[in-house]
């Protein structure tokens, strides 16, 4: 299956109106040429796909592995290196990726890292019930019973934790419109993640 990806900037949500009226919620992603740095074939990686570098970053940030990677490609130190596999079309090291690989109406999916919420309880972080708030109660907020075995937690048991910063995909996006001067696709919908985050956008694997 081949597969078409690039790497942007969650900027936001915003709304825009089709031309019989209806409105439209949409997430900006900001995503600048993406350099080809790698191509991987299967003779010399046992796999195919490209590797894609977004967002510059200072040379004395990187180090000389890095710096003798990027100059295959005649480009600077990149702050993003991901991959696409199965990339579509015949691609060179230092191609450039554009928006315009999109075009509105095509489904994708978007990979990006959840907001994290920190250290949180069973009843923000799961959705359980608290306990009853009168005043005799001794139980409010609390996990409740953790089993009947003494000196062991079953696994998979919802107790308090870290909430959110997790990697997470959403799937049949659709693409609203691309905007190829100021490097801009809107996608309908909300995407994973925290505005000025990373987000990775490939074609729908379950397109419809």
């Amino acid at each position: 299956m081949t597969t078409k990806g690039i790497l942007g900037r969650k900027v936001g949500m915003t709304q825009v109106f089709t031309e019989n009226g209806e409105l439209i919620p949409v997430t900006v992603v900001e995503a600048t040429p993406n350099v080809v740095l790698q191509v991987k074939t299967i003779e010399n990686d046992g796999y195919e796909a490209i590797q894609l570098g977004y967002q510059d970053k200072r040379a004395v940030l990187s180090n000389k592995p890095e710096q003798g990677h990027v100059a295959k490609a005649n480009t600077a130190p990149k702050r993003f290196i991901r991959e696409i596999r199965g990339a579509e079309g015949e691609f060179t090291v230092g191609d450039e990726i554009k928006v315009d690989i999109f075009e509105a109406g095509e489904s994708v999916d978007v990979t990006g890292i959840t907001k994290g919420h920190g250290y949180q309880g069973n009843i923000k972080k799961d959705g359980q019930a608290r306990g009853p708030m009168a005043h005799g109660s001794r139980y409010h907020r609390r996990p409740g019973s953790l089993g009947a075995i003494i000196n062991r937690v079953f696994k998979g048991k919802l107790l308090p934790g870290r909430m959110g910063n997790n990697k997470r995909t959403v799937q049949n996006l659709s693409i609203v419109r691309t905007d190829v001067e100021n490097n801009v696709i809107l996608i309908k919908g909300n995407v994973p993640g925290a505005n000025k985050s990373l987000v990775t956008i490939k074609s729908s694997v379950k397109s419809k």
